[in-house]
């Protein structure tokens, strides 16, 4: 059985406000939680009422769901309100002994059963965020040696040297700490970006996100982990260790507030293969980053929208509304078909640099204006934006007809794999023995010669799946 909050818990909301939760204090441990609703305007920031925490966790499993004891502003009478078992731990160990404490969390502050008010809400979640006194990361409960290794990583934190992981159990509770759920969930990411003050707790250990981030890095400088692993852990740090510099207010408008951290294509590149519970969350939780005007992308929050619509407009959106793309309701694969060239290919990768997150790749230039063959090909090296998909050596460079930015895709049998779906280009393009600047080739009508199927599959943890889709798909085109 599913549980979720009922709607009659919950009085209408006005368009400008959001509710905070007031946790009750108790200083029996083990006593129910109560806790009371009210609404807080968003209008006036300059002149808040009640500072608040925001908890950023995993709403975790339905199978042995808590219970506690909630009522709205105004309301005299108490209700029942089933929380997952997770998130009722979190409300345990944030309660105080005696005195109230004022929070923000999405699963009881928004009204699960309203689509409506949830498609409000989520778009001003980075300024919830971001006007928190205190974002608290809720990692879960104590379990494989997770207070020992936070207390490592905030001795390393203040070190110079990296010896504070020699015990050969520490790296093995580090790497199980740095696995759990929340470093994969994508809204997370928008919670770390928007934060100005990061608490991290697990069970009753806790540390300041500035000394988390150090001993993260502290201890991935010590140990070569897994790329997946690595990314995922450098990409959340970066977000945390970035929240001391942030301002306290935002200026965005109230209709759209946004972190204006990177381009859309670009994070959709970084962060696809993340974890949401609806795919619709995997769009609408890096619109609140994206440095785009997405006024006439028709990419606004919507549950109504059936997904496979919703990822052939983000896809239209992120290359060419005249390219052809097909996507499918039970799936997270796109197929793309246009002309276009090929520009080079690369030769040689680096590993992400350091905490900004980035990637190096030598890039051969091809011969796409018909030079002499005994032209000398030229090459050079790119800077680029990390990618959920690793480059590899042999990794194709391409350009859609129609589109203002290259791809990266890969040759898999009879269609090519997408690997970054857009980056920035540099200013000029080597064309035999000198250059072309980007505009001038974009307007070129001649090196569009080929015809390309592209597949941009999200999930990267069991590729290949969609050989069935592909098939149904050329049979479809065909048809036409």
């Amino acid at each position: 059985m599913s549980y979720v909050p009922y709607p009659e818990y919950y009085l209408d909301l006005p368009s400008d406000s959001i509710r905070l939760l007031r946790l009750l204090p108790n200083e029996d441990k083990r006593a129910p939680i109560q806790s009371k609703l009210f609404t807080y305007s968003l209008r006036d920031w300059g002149k808040r009422t009640h500072p608040y925490d925001a908890l950023s966790y995993v709403w975790g499993s339905w199978d042995n769901p808590q219970s506690i004891s909630i009522s709205e502003q105004n309301f005299e009478n108490e209700h029942v309100l089933p929380v997952t078992r997770n998130l009722h731990e979190a409300l345990s160990r944030l309660r105080h002994r005696s005195i109230d404490r004022i929070l923000w969390i999405d699963a009881i502050c928004i009204n699960q059963k309203n689509d409506r008010e949830k498609e409000q809400q989520i778009q001003f979640m980075a300024k919830i965020y971001a006007q928190a006194d205190r974002v608290v990361v809720w990692l879960g409960e104590t379990a494989d040696g997770s207070d020992r290794a936070l207390e490592e990583m905030r001795v390393a934190g203040g070190k110079k040297s990296t010896d504070s992981f020699n015990s050969e159990a520490i790296p093995q509770a580090v790497v199980a700490l740095l696995q759990r759920p929340w470093f994969q969930r994508i809204w997370v990411l928008q919670e770390a970006a928007a934060a100005r003050h990061v608490l991290i707790m697990c069970g009753s250990a806790e540390i300041d996100g500035y000394a988390f981030c150090l001993g993260v890095d502290s201890f991935l400088d010590s140990y070569k982990l897994r790329a997946d692993l690595q990314s995922v852990a450098r990409s959340v740090t970066y977000l945390i260790r970035g929240a001391i510099f942030r301002p306290k207010y935002s200026m965005g408008r109230l209709s759209r507030s946004t972190l204006d951290i990177s381009s859309l294509d670009e994070l959709m590149d970084m962060y696809h293969a993340r974890q949401a519970t609806m795919r619709h969350d995997k769009v609408y939780a890096l619109l609140g980053m994206s440095s785009d005007d997405l006024s006439n992308a028709g990419l606004s929050p919507s549950y109504e929208v059936p997904w496979e619509d919703l990822f052939q407009r983000l896809v239209k959106y992120l290359l060419c509304q005249k390219i052809s793309v097909e996507t499918w309701c039970q799936t997270e694969i796109a197929v793309v078909r246009s002309k276009g060239c090929v520009l080079g290919k690369v030769s040689s990768v680096q590993s992400n640099i350091g905490s900004e997150d980035r990637q190096g790749v030598d890039v051969m230039f091809m011969n796409i204006w018909g030079q002499p063959k005994n032209t000398e090909v030229q090459s050079e090296h790119w800077n680029l934006h990390a990618s959920a998909k690793s480059i590899q050596n042999g990794d194709i460079i391409c350009l859609l007809q129609g589109t203002s930015k290259p791809l990266i895709i890969r040759l898999c049998k009879d269609h090519f794999d997408v690997v970054m779906i857009a980056f920035s280009p540099p200013e000029k393009i080597p064309v035999g023995d000198g250059y072309i600047e980007w505009p001038k080739l974009l307007q070129s009508e001649t090196i569009f010669t080929r015809d390309f199927m592209l597949v941009w599959d999200w999930n990267i943890s069991h590729p290949k799946e969609y050989e069935a889709l592909i098939q149904t798909s050329k049979v479809a085109y065909s048809g036409q």
